[in-house]
């Protein structure tokens, strides 16, 4: 069910129980922020207050302006910062949402955008060997049956791509999003943009070679997770990133080669 506020009215419930009236933004004061800023800021702290989902609907402008005693245009501008930042959503004829993922981009490290992708691959991939080993180990530890079973499902996946010979790197990312996810961890799914960009980084390097390698070392890692053994999965994580690190070495030198 999706939520929408009537602010035309004094007060409204949601679907989650609370009530809303007039009274919930404040109106906006001159401080050294814009005012667009300052909306964005206020409508920002309404969805972390009301933990607001994708499923909920922000007031039109029209409404968010008298409740600010703004104007529309400023209105317009918050929105449209919230959206650059992967807070809201607009769609056409629809509406403002919230975003699914709230304030999370695809490259908030602008790792695209560095010159050198060989030294930020090598750069990743020895973060990776020093975090995913950890992971693995809290994850053997604290996933459910329900979370070991979504990486299963994640490690058959990448093999059916593999074995049909086609690009297994967005399958083999959400195989490691599974791992991440299962440690419990507020802050570990956070940190998967890294992850996301090394394999995708690491994969278009290596031209998708070390298939074989990948099923066999997915199965290792996947067999200690549900032999709850922490240190197993902790080694072979360690495994599956030293025989990444080899290839991209390799890959290197021949680089070099060419240069020379």
């Amino acid at each position: 069910m999706r939520m929408t506020w009537d602010i035309r009215r004094l007060s409204s419930v949601d679907r989650k129980g609370w009530m809303m009236d007039a009274s919930f933004f404040e109106n906006v004061k001159p401080n050294d922020s814009s005012l667009p800023e300052q909306v964005a800021e206020q409508i920002s702290q309404l969805i972390i207050d009301r933990h607001l989902t994708c499923e909920d609907k922000l007031p039109n402008e029209f409404e968010l302006a008298a409740q600010l005693r703004v104007g529309r245009g400023t209105v317009r501008e918050a929105v449209k910062l919230l959206a650059a930042r992967n807070v809201l959503v607009i769609r056409r004829g629809k509406g403002t949402f919230i975003a699914r993922h709230p304030g999370e981009v695809e490259d908030p490290l602008g790792f695209a955008y560095y010159p050198d992708q060989m030294r930020l691959a090598m750069d990743l991939l020895e973060v990776r060997m020093r975090l995913e080993p950890w992971v693995a180990a809290v994850a053997a530890q604290r996933a459910s049956a329900e979370d070991l079973e979504q990486v299963r499902s994640a490690c058959l996946l990448v093999e059916q791509e593999v074995f049909s010979g086609r690009n297994h790197l967005k399958r083999d990312t959400e195989f490691h999003i599974s791992i991440a996810r299962c440690t419990q961890n507020l802050v570990v799914p956070k940190l998967i943009p890294i992850i996301i960009y090394s394999v995708e980084l690491f994969g278009s390097l290596n031209g998708n070679a070390l298939q074989s390698e990948t099923v066999a070392e997915h199965r290792a890692i996947l067999a200690a997770l549900c032999a709850r053994d922490a240190k197993a999965a902790e080694k072979a994580m360690e495994a599956h990133m030293e025989q990444n690190r080899k290839e991209l070495q390799s890959i290197l030198r021949e680089i070099d080669k060419r240069k020379d």
